[in-house]
């Protein structure tokens, strides 16, 4: 048993400067830790069980020479009493640290990195931090099941459905990377298939999403006539997006160096694709033509510039183009540009027998058929080389006019 050593005063102690362990009276083993560095720490060196063991109690002068006597006197009383304060300490971090949400915290640092931007790290934040943490943030991973899981997500299911679809994924997959860490074992309380779908309304049943307004086909060719004779950045881009067919952000963040001209092809990099995977968009003569006609612009390599010329413009701007046409779909609501999609999609539904793998890829959408997913290895570039040109040769052909565009059939 270490011996009492001679009781020093607080300013003894805080003279002390020579590195090692320095003993400083009043309990056996305590005594102040000073490094090579300069770093003071208090220690208690002391027997637990047949072992000696170094207790670490605090910095100083964080933790006075008062205050680390009374600790050391504490632990002294536990390890008489038969408690191993290492084994005791392990335990309540255990418990402690191992939250749902410090799990949540720990997956959106990794994960941040590769997320595509800092607004989809935001809404994870923002949505656990609202709804999740509230309720189970305070708990432990393994103490988390079903009922858990329901109190977060229930009572908003059906007023706020979309939010909280995407509130469950998130804790499916802060709880599966826990269990992979070895902090919970057992299901997943958070999964949806043969779990909450069992107690919870499909979301489709429940949730208000609604439609983007589309063009409707019928007022497509009008559509683009009326953008080829108004001026501007936006009616350019919507023109854009119209012949391609592509997202609205995709067109706006689009550079010239995307483009390969005599290979008529653009290649838009992953990170700038919904689905985070490279997508090729073949290029018809009138693409090339509204490329042609662009002027170039100093100071930025963006096809679509706003008024800060770094700066993309805006999709506000955008919107705000088709509101001034008053284009409506069939329930009177006033068009935006993602319904150009639609419109495209709607077209190639219901004016062609082009496959609908092939119209699906010239949206970028992903297979919704994991197996035909994982066997499909090209992007069927060539057929929607001829999709893409028919739709251009529909959509540019004046109102009015004869139209009849030579379409293929499932030969495509």
């Amino acid at each position: 048993m270490p011996k009492i050593a001679k009781e020093l005063s607080a300013i003894e102690v805080r003279n002390l400067s020579a590195p090692g362990l320095h003993p400083v009276g009043t309990v056996a083993g305590l005594g102040l830790n000073i490094t090579a560095t300069g770093a003071r720490s208090w220690i208690l060196r002391t027997m637990v069980g047949s072992k000696r063991k170094d207790l670490g109690l605090g910095a100083f002068p964080e933790v006075s020479l008062a205050a680390a006597v009374s600790k050391a006197k504490s632990l002294k009383a536990e390890i008489k009493a038969g408690v191993d304060p290492v084994a005791k300490n392990a335990a309540a971090r255990a418990h402690i640290e191992w939250t749902f949400k410090r799990c949540a915290e720990d997956y959106i640092a990794l994960h941040r990195s590769g997320w595509k931007n800092a607004k989809h790290a935001q809404q994870w934040e923002n949505t656990l931090e609202t709804y999740a943490y509230p309720v189970i943030g305070a708990l432990h991973v393994r103490d988390i099941g079903v009922p858990e899981v329901l109190r977060v997500i229930q009572p908003h299911w059906t007023t706020k459905n979309e939010t909280m679809v995407r509130v469950r994924n998130r804790i499916e997959m802060i709880l599966a990377a826990a269990t992979v860490a070895k902090h919970r074992t057992g299901e997943n309380p958070a999964r949806w298939k043969h779990n909450l779908d069992m107690i919870l309304p499909k979301p489709a049943k429940v949730n208000n999403r609604k439609s983007h307004p589309a063009v409707q086909i019928k007022d497509a060719q009008r559509f683009m006539a009326q953008l080829v004779d108004t001026e501007g950045v936006s009616a350019l881009c919507l023109r854009f997006v119209m012949l391609t067919a592509c997202r609205s952000n995709e067109a706006r963040q689009a550079v010239w160096g995307e483009f390969d001209l005599d290979s008529k092809v653009w290649n838009i990099p992953g990170e700038r694709m919904k689905s985070g995977r490279p997508h090729r968009v073949p290029m018809s003569p009138q693409v090339l033509e509204l490329l042609d006609s662009l002027p170039r612009y100093e100071g930025t390599a963006l096809l679509f510039p706003g008024r800060d010329i770094e700066k993309p413009i805006s999709d506000m701007t955008m919107t705000q183009q088709m509101r001034r046409m008053e284009f409506k779909d069939e329930t009177g609501a006033v068009c935006v540009p993602h319904g150009l999609r639609s419109t495209f999609r709607d077209w190639a539904s219901e004016c062609t027998n082009y496959p609908n793998e092939v119209c699906e890829m010239a949206l970028a959408h992903a297979l919704t058929s994991a197996t035909e997913a994982s066997y499909r290895r090209g992007d069927l570039f060539e057929k929607r080389g001829r999709l893409m040109a028919d739709w251009a040769s529909y959509v540019t052909t004046k109102p009015g006019a004869s139209n009849v565009t030579p379409l293929r059939t499932g030969t495509a």
